[in-house]
């Protein structure tokens, strides 16, 4: 595999494909009337995406960070990998047993780690950004999977049908509106400044 290749999975987190894929796992459980995994996985996913955009807001509009670490925002492709892909795993083998579930849930933290790594080694994200967003997806994940461990419903198949119509929906929302452009609007009138805080600031 070349070093572009490796590179490449830092789009697995991409907001473009994160956000969908959360719709997807929500509409599944939805239509599987699992609605208490619905539920707790739509706040919990919530929360951790509300964390990343809170803390882009606040540098860009009032410089927060901590300059000693080369922080300046969690990583939100850290953050959507981490959080999305060991639930979807989860669930997906749900009903095979404690090994695999263990191994699935595995994977996706392993691919969250694998996306952050190379959001460093691209020179996207610092260490302390993609390791923060990795832990706070982690939170995520592993938060609405104890919550629901215990249930004994396996989201049905015919559920899977609606999960595609929540992705195609969600991933052409998600396009349509500059979700960048946004952050930087509510970040200028936010803070009062005339201009946003420089990200190279934190160097």
């Amino acid at each position: 595999m070349t070093d572009m290749t490796w590179l490449a999975l830092m789009h697995l987190g991409d907001i473009t494909l994160t956000l969908p894929a959360a719709a997807a796992v929500a509409a599944w459980l939805l239509a599987s009337r699992a609605w208490r995994m619905a539920l707790c996985w739509s706040l919990l996913y919530l929360c951790g995406i509300g964390l990343v955009g809170a803390s882009k807001i606040a540098f860009l509009g009032w410089g927060t960070g901590l300059p000693a670490l080369g922080f300046k925002a969690l990583s939100g492709h850290a953050t959507g990998a981490t959080a999305v892909f060991p639930v979807l795993f989860y669930l997906l083998v749900r009903g095979h047993g404690a090994v695999l579930q263990r191994a699935a849930i595995a994977a996706g933290l392993v691919l969250g780690g694998l996306v952050a790594t190379m959001l460093v080694a691209g020179a996207e994200h610092t260490l302390s950004e993609a390791i923060a967003g990795w832990t706070i997806g982690a939170l995520v994940s592993l938060g609405c999977i104890r919550c629901v461990r215990h249930l004994p419903a396996t989201p049905a198949l015919h559920g899977l049908g609606f999960a595609v119509l929540a992705f195609a929906g969600v991933a052409w929302l998600v396009k349509s509106i500059p979700l960048g452009y946004w952050m930087a609007r509510a970040a200028l009138a936010l803070s009062g400044n005339d201009r946003l805080h420089p990200w190279d600031h934190c160097g």
